[in-house]
Parts: structure tokens; C-alpha cells; sequence
């Protein structure tokens, strides 16, 4: 399960409107408790560094923006719990590039943005052998 705020939901929803008809990514930084449940605290956009026409349909975020990003959290005392991104013109739905550089135990948010509007916004867990995204809960926090 992830938990999130109104304010983080509408925050990734603003940056996929913003990056359209590109692709918008960022980190989620939180906690987890004792259940595994993730809570997300703050949210982090990132500069989508995927060269030239493939920012459309493609996400990079490169190792320095990853050390940063876990620097940042640091910080904050919290940890990296998952990643977001936009898909434009097409589903909330991971693509089999998500799958291939995805990571078991984060949360994926994939939220969609039809001609310039944000439409659904759904969370994705990648199972421990990397086969299969599953659809993880969103339970809105405080």
C-alpha cells in the first residue's frame, strides 16, 4: 500500500500537465512502517535527462540525480520509497520499458496525461522475480 497525500497527488499530476507532451519524472521520498506500507512525505520532480524526441514515451534519471535525490531525503530523514512518471496520450499502465528498468520494493506512480490533461494516476509494486507489475493501493493520507 502507498500512502499519499492530496498535496503529493496533485503535485505529480501538475508535472505531468507541465512536461506534456513529454514525459515528467521524479522521486517519492517517505517511510515505511511495520506493515510495508509506504508513506510518501515529499515529492521530488527531476529534469527527465532521456535525449531529444524519446522524452515523449521515455524517462532517464541519471546516477548524479539519483545520489542526489537520496541526499536530499537523507535530510529530510526519510528515504527513497519510489519514482513517478508521466504518460502522455496513453494509460497509467507500466510499458515493458518500465518493467525492464524497474526495481522490486519501490512504488511506481505512472499517472496519465491526455492532451495536456491529467487523467488517472496509479500506482504499480514490480514483483521480487521482475515478471510482472501488480497494482498497489493508494490510501490518501494526511
Amino acid at each position: 500500500m502507498l500512502i499519499l497525500t492530496r498535496e503529493a497527488e496533485a503535485y505529480i499530476r501538475g508535472e505531468g500537465r507541465k512536461a506534456y507532451p513529454n514525459e515528467c519524472c521524479g522521486v517519492l521520498m517517505g517511510s515505511i512502517d511495520g506493515s510495508g506500507a509506504k508513506s510518501v512525505k515529499h515529492t521530488q520532480a527531476i529534469v527527465n535527462a532521456q535525449a531529444g524526441e524519446e522524452q515523449y514515451h521515455r524517462f532517464l534519471i541519471t546516477p548524479e540525480d539519483m545520489m542526489d535525490a537520496e541526499r536530499a531525503a537523507r535530510k529530510r530523514g526519510l528515504d527513497v520509497v519510489g519514482f513517478y512518471h508521466s504518460h502522455p496520450d496513453d494509460r497509467a499502465a507500466p510499458s515493458k520499458f518500465d518493467q525492464d528498468h524497474a526495481l522490486p520494493f519501490y512504488s511506481y506512480i505512472i499517472t496519465s496525461v491526455e492532451k495536456g490533461a491529467d487523467k488517472d494516476l496509479k500506482s504499480w509494486e514490480l514483483t521480487p522475480d521482475r515478471t510482472e507489475f501488480l497494482p498497489e493501493e493508494i490510501k490518501e493520507g494526511l
